[in-house]
């Protein structure tokens, strides 16, 4: 079963578009996937009908200035001016919708890149309602967020905040490419496979090609400083189990070395944390198709382990 579901984003703009897909089977649990920057959530089928053939409704929606709310909206790359924790809210709502149809249901979340960051900055504040997360493709202290945030600021305060200049967008992400050869879209980056860089490159409801407001790439820097440090982790109810997945060519978890800083500040606060990083790997770890099954298979019984399944 299917239900498309819109509702108001927390920016009061946009009618957020977003998916329920249910199994033809008793559902054990809801597991929420929550996509990254400039993609959309149907780039995430292979995962969905994974999930769903293990027992699990799964849930999805297209962030403001993404995929179909963006098509529907017109506004492509701006989040409005709600501020950074305005995706994190619109994924609240998701799950509130989600939970008036399928209630008393273990609900899980899956974030993957700047979905992670939503997802950390979720559990800083709803975690209570979770029963685990799992983060893919993370960042810990990202590079350069700081100084590209201040550029930002200046550019917003001399009123160009709805503006886009490539410069800033170069100043945070344009170092991502420094370990890839043969450059030539951009995105080579997501992953080490010609035919996936294509793929999103040329997909009509990614945002990635398209241009980023200055307010919506400077929320995006707030984002990441949001959640970095022990500060972040010791918001996150101790109870509530974390799987944090990546692999070590993905620059945005620095190599490896980010991803283990997000793992040890949940460790220092007390949390139960498992990691797993896969050796030669790019950041879409879920889009190889030698190992996306392997990446499927080891977030179910994550959330099977939690079940006691």
């Amino acid at each position: 079963m299917l239900h498309e579901v819109n509702f108001l984003s927390y920016n009061k703009r946009d009618q957020v578009q977003g998916w329920i897909y249910v199994p033809a089977a008793r559902p054990k649990g809801i597991v929420q996937i929550i996509h990254g920057f400039g993609e959309h959530s149907r780039r995430y089928l292979h995962m969905i009908v994974k999930f769903m053939d293990a027992g699990y409704i799964v849930a999805a929606d297209d962030h403001v200035g993404h995929g179909k709310t963006a098509m529907v909206s017109g506004v492509w790359g701006d989040w409005g001016d709600a501020g950074f924790h305005t995706m994190m809210e619109d994924e609240h709502s998701l799950k509130k919708l989600v939970c008036e149809k399928y209630p008393n249901l273990p609900y899980f979340i899956f974030g993957h890149s700047m979905g992670s960051f939503i997802a950390r900055d979720y559990a800083a504040k709803y975690g209570e309602d979770l029963a685990g997360v799992t983060i893919c493709g993370t960042t810990g202290v990202f590079r350069g967020a700081d100084k590209a945030a201040e550029l930002l600021k200046k550019a917003i305060d001399d009123g160009l905040g709805m503006d886009s200049n490539p410069e800033f967008t170069g100043a945070l992400m344009g170092w991502m490419c420094e370990r890839c050869d043969d450059v030539t879209i951009g995105n080579e980056w997501i992953c080490s496979d010609p035919y996936v860089q294509r793929d999103h490159a040329e997909d009509p409801f990614d945002a990635f090609t398209k241009p980023t407001s200055n307010r919506s790439l400077y929320d995006f820097t707030q984002m990441m400083l949001a959640i970095e440090g022990t500060q972040w982790a010791e918001r996150v109810p101790k109870d509530l189990p974390f799987y944090n997945i990546g692999g070590d060519q993905d620059p945005v978890g620095e190599y490896g070395k980010g991803i283990y800083e997000v793992s040890n500040w949940l460790c220092d606060t007390g949390h139960d944390v498992k990691t797993r990083v896969y050796s030669g790997y790019r950041h879409e770890i879920h889009n190889y198709s030698e190992i996306k099954n392997d990446v499927e298979e080891g977030i179910i019984a994550f959330m099977d382990g939690i079940l006691g399944i």
